[in-house]
């Protein structure tokens, strides 16, 4: 059995892919623009992550199941992602990603770009539609990080091992949880806490920053 070396974490919306999921959800609702509103709120940490995503939630009520397939289509690798995601796998390393978007989206997108594990919120649907509930508890903030020290933990990787990359405040926890923490395409407080910021959108510029 080969042992994993390190452990490479993502955020998912705006960093393993450009978009923002719920921003496409609610487009299928016709309420892009205030959901993208408080996201970019959320984002900035101005507002707390889980009462905000309930809030966005709630606007795609009535959204038909069908609308997961045409977001799914509309869904942007952010450029660089299967570079890295090769190159991780290359030296020995494990990819996750752990998401405060949707396992509806995500269980597609993320092995079809070299990721090995994920974690993210679930809708709730009655008769194939959005109910506007989230099922169960939230990924924020505190869920990421538990999410990388246990893979860290079950992979038998040390902490010093572990690289978070994230945009949002949502990410920053994780990101303090890593041996190095990443800003990628951030917003500024993230861009602050970081232990280096990737200005590029491209995330071949990870790849010099492996363990």
């Amino acid at each position: 059995m080969t042992v994993a070396r390190f452990l490479v974490v993502l955020d998912a919306d705006s960093t393993l892919i450009r978009d923002e999921v719920i921003e496409l959800l609610a487009d299928e609702a016709g309420r892009r623009a205030e959901v993208q509103a408080a996201t970019e709120a959320a984002m900035r940490g101005e507002v707390d992550f889980a009462s905000s995503l309930r809030s966005r939630v709630r606007a795609l009520a009535g959204v038909q199941t069908s609308a997961f397939e045409r977001v799914r289509a509309r869904v942007r690798p952010t450029p660089g992602v299967r570079e890295l995601t090769a190159a991780v796998h290359e030296r020995g390393g494990v990819v996750g990603v752990v998401s405060g978007g949707f396992h509806e989206i995500l269980d597609h997108v993320a092995p079809e770009l070299g990721v090995d594990r994920w974690r993210a919120n679930r809708l709730v649907v009655s008769d194939d539609v959005l109910t506007g509930v989230v099922d169960g508890e939230i990924v924020d903030a505190a869920t990421k990080a538990a999410a990388l020290r246990e893979w860290a933990t079950g992979l038998s990787i040390p902490a010093h091992a572990t690289v978070a990359i994230g945009d949002g405040a949502n990410d920053l926890q994780m990101m303090a949880a890593a041996g190095l923490g990443l800003a990628f395409n951030a917003k500024p407080a993230v861009r602050a806490s970081a232990d280096i910021v990737v200005g590029a959108v491209d995330l071949r510029e990870i790849i010099p920053l492996l363990p």
